[in-house]
Order: C-alpha cells, then structure tokens, then sequence
C-alpha cells in the first residue's frame, strides 16, 4: 500500500448499534514482516498516540501513529536483548510499561522497564528473576503476569503442579516498576491439585483457580478459589461446592466495583461424560463465602439452537471466552467451539490459510474455530436470551492465527469481528448483538483492491469504539483502525 487509506463503510445496522453510525477504517501504511522470524504486539494508547511493537532480526522498535494512523515516530528499543523469549506492554496515559523475557546464554531472564509518554527508557531495567533453561533451551513457559483492572498493581509469577500441592513465587510492582511485595505460598488440600488463571484485584489481592482433575476428560470434582494478599505466605482457600457435578471448563473474573469474584463456565453430571449446562458462582469478598452457586442445565430450545446433528454432545467443544458481569448482578458468557484434529495426508488447497509445507512431519494439524455463543442471564439465573453467531474457520498448520473472533463491548452493545474464510479472498464480518440478545451479520467493506489478511484474534480495544487490528499481506504488515 503507498498511502495511509481511508475507507468510509457503509454498514447501516438495524437495532440503532452504535448509534447508528457507519464503520470507518483506517490503515497505516505496510513495514516490512517476516511470519517465520519477526514478532509483533499492538502496545495500545499513550500520550494521545497509538504505539504497536515490531521485532525483526535487525532491531525492536515501537511505532507511533497518529490518529490518522500516520506513522508519526518510530523508537529503537536498544535496552532489549538480543533474544526475546516473551514481552508484554501495559499502557497509561503519560508511560508504558514493559515486563519482557530475555534468552542469555542457557537462562531466562524476567525484566521490567519504564517508558515515557514518548516511548523512551526511564532509568535502568529491572531484573525480577532468571531461570535455567534446560539441556533443549527455552521450551515452557517461565514467568506470568498478571495487571489488576487500574493498572496499579503488577504480579509477575511463577506457578508449578508439584507433589501434591501447588507452588507460587510472586513480585508485586507499582506502576513505575518499582518491586512492593514477594511471596512464596504453597497449596496442599490433600490430593493432586492443579492451578488455573490468576487475576488480580485493585486492592493487589490475587485470586487462583485450583482444582482436582478426574476421568478421562480431566473434569474437576473439587474447585478452589485460592486468596492471597500482597506479601503473604499462605493462601486463603474457598471451595465452591460442586456437589454431585464436574466442572468441565471456566474463566474468572474480578468485579472491582462490587467487591466480588465471578466464576462461570460448563458441568457435567458424568465425570466422563458430555457438557449438561453451565455454572454460575460469586464469591463475595467482605464475606468471604460464595453468595451465589447456581448449575444451569441446558434446555432443548438451546440444544437446538447449536444446530448440532447430535444435541447431547452440542456443548463439548465449546471454550468459554469471556465472562461479562452486568450491573444488576446478571452476566453473559461468551463461549467459541475450538478443536484440533490430526491427519496423515494432506490435501492442498483444504482450507482457506495453510503454512503447510510437503518437507513438513507427515502429520498435519487442523485447527477448526466455529460458532460463537452468548448467553445472558439475570441475577437469579434465568436465561434472559441466546444468541448464537455462526461462523466456520478452518487452516492447518498455523496455530489458528487467523481464525476465533475480536471482541469490542460498548457497554450495551457487543461487537465480534472475524474471518469468513468462505470466499476466495478473506472477507471481514461484523455481528453485533444489543442488550436484549438481537443479532445481526454484516460484511465490513475493506478495500477490496488490497487483499490484506486481518487477524481479529490479535485485535485490541484502545478505546471505547475503536480496536486495532493487525493486517497481513504476503511479507509486510500493517493496522487497521476500525471506529465505531
């Protein structure tokens, strides 16, 4: 592309979505990107600019652009090592902070610097910890973090399954990267426990899903909410009383706001058996007791609204995504179907995307990505609506990098944007559903002189209506802006 493009979408969506107004796009100009070697990060919003990161085998820099996606600025990360193993950006309004993961020699090494609103370093980097290696190099992941909603409180940790107990180091930062508290706590209920997500709360509290895992699905028949202060030595634990069911999947949330914890995700009545309905737990913090412990079976309208050809298997290869808490206690869960399949030959041209090489292992991995679900329901845990966003994404051998969804919330609208790969060039839909579970799909009209390939899974919400998102094209790459 040899100028920054504007293209004005006309997308009239029905139910007054976001106030009626059409879509605007907006793309940076393309840099030069190697799939194979480069890496790259949208950073966010800093100083009333967008900065993205870019890493090539020649130098890491971040980019700036303004709000015309004009590349305003470009910055030479020279502190970084030469070799990163992970990075991560949290953005405020006068700086950025950067925890990153260098490879030197045979150890990882766990950083942390501070940027200005201008992208430059701030004093020296931090190191918070290093680790070997191993004989094979970098293989796992070594170091975590985690960033409370205000952004105030950073956990860098470390979390292993080990002897029948779990095993947590942590460091606190502030948000000028400066170290306030360590812990080091274990978890022994007795059996063989596993850990989950972490969140962490704005008072620094962190909160960790652990639970036993049985049968051959590896469904929990025991789940704990592990509590842990800022520099404590000993978790706090609360079991959410599963009775006679298994939980089969689940994402936690922290509400801030009203001083709970969410929990939501599928059971299953058989510890082998298929997903039967959907749990609902609130742990309220200044009573430290789960308030709320609902199991919600599916219904037959819902299992026949899967489309699915067998019902009693229609829920099981669905992932809970996000967990939305309303303000009257209610929430939304918004669910994908993702699996994996395997095959011995290949068939070229199956599938929109392909890396598949014929000098590639014989094995071919197929990453399949379909419809997306949302439920609503009240504080009582009644279903409010069901929505049901159809879609079909397959590719072999690529992670699934352009397949799964964007996500934009408004606060009374959800926004997902994704890939049809039903077409001969990739084609961007739209599908919005308001506070009352109306659902419409539009095509998003992008130039269609241009066949960039977007990557919505990698999209990110610097605004209230506006989400940044990566486009390829053979060996280059670029943003589109798309306001809403």
């Amino acid at each position: 592309m040899n100028s920054t493009k504007r293209i004005i979408v006309s997308l009239c969506l029905l139910f007054l979505l976001f106030d009626s107004k059409a879509q605007e796009v907006v793309y940076s100009r393309y840099d030069h990107f190697n799939y194979q070697t480069d890496a790259y990060t949208v950073v966010g919003m800093t100083g009333g600019y967008l900065f993205t990161y870019l890493r090539n085998t020649d130098a890491a820099q971040l980019d700036a652009y303004d709000d015309s996606m004009k590349k305003v600025a470009t910055i030479i990360l020279d502190f970084l090592p030469s070799r990163i193993y992970n990075i991560r950006f949290v953005t405020y309004p006068d700086k950025i902070l950067v925890l990153y993961q260098g490879l030197e020699s045979n150890k990882v090494v766990q950083y942390a610097a501070l940027l200005d609103k201008f992208g430059m370093l701030q004093g020296k980097p931090l190191e918070l910890g290093q680790t070997k290696t191993g004989l094979f190099g970098a293989t796992k992941t070594y170091y975590l973090s985690a960033v409370s909603d205000d952004k105030k409180h950073i956990l860098i940790y470390t979390v292993k399954n080990k002897n029948r107990s779990i095993e947590f180091e942590g460091i606190w930062l502030d948000d000028n990267a400066a170290v306030v508290k360590q812990s080091n706590a274990t978890f022994k209920p007795g059996n063989m426990p596993q850990h989950g997500e972490i969140n962490v709360a704005n008072d620094g509290t962190i909160y960790m899903a652990a639970f036993t895992p049985v049968g051959s699905q590896d469904y929990a028949d025991q789940y704990w909410l592990l509590k842990l202060k800022p520099g404590s030595e000993t978790f706090e634990a609360k079991e959410l009383n599963l009775g006679e069911q298994y939980a089969a999947g689940g994402y936690t949330k922290i509400d801030n706001v009203n001083n709970k914890v969410y929990f939501g995700g599928f059971y299953s009545d058989n510890k082998n058996g298929n997903f039967d309905g959907i749990i609902y737990a609130a742990y309220d913090i200044a009573k430290d007791a789960f308030v709320t412990e609902r199991y919600l079976p599916f219904d037959a309208e819902l299992s026949e609204a899967t489309r699915s050809r067998r019902k009693r298997n229609a829920f099981d290869n669905f992932i809970v995504r996000q967990l939305i808490v309303k303000n009257d206690g209610g929430f939304v869960l918004v669910s994908e179907i993702q699996y994996i399949t395997t095959r011995n030959t290949f068939t070229p041209g199956f599938g929109y995307y392909s890396f598949y090489s014929p000098y590639m292992n014989s094995t071919v991995r197929e990453y399949h990505y379909k419809d997306i679900m949302a439920l609503a329901y009240d504080k009582n845990g009644k279903r409010e609506w069901s929505t049901f966003i159809p879609k079909n994404q397959f590719s072999q051998e690529d992670e699934g990098v352009f397949s799964s969804y964007a996500l934009l919330n408004t606060g009374g609208t959800l926004a997902f944007l994704f890939n049809d790969f039903n077409s001969r060039h990739s084609r961007i839909q739209l599908a919005t559903v308001t506070a009352n579970g109306q659902s419409e799909i539009n095509s998003l009209m992008t130039d269609l002189n241009d066949y960039s390939d977007w990557l919505p899974r990698y999209a990110k919400q610097v605004a209230g209506r506006v989400l940044i998102v990566p486009c390829f094209k053979k060996k280059q790459i670029c943003y589109a802006k798309v306001t809403f």
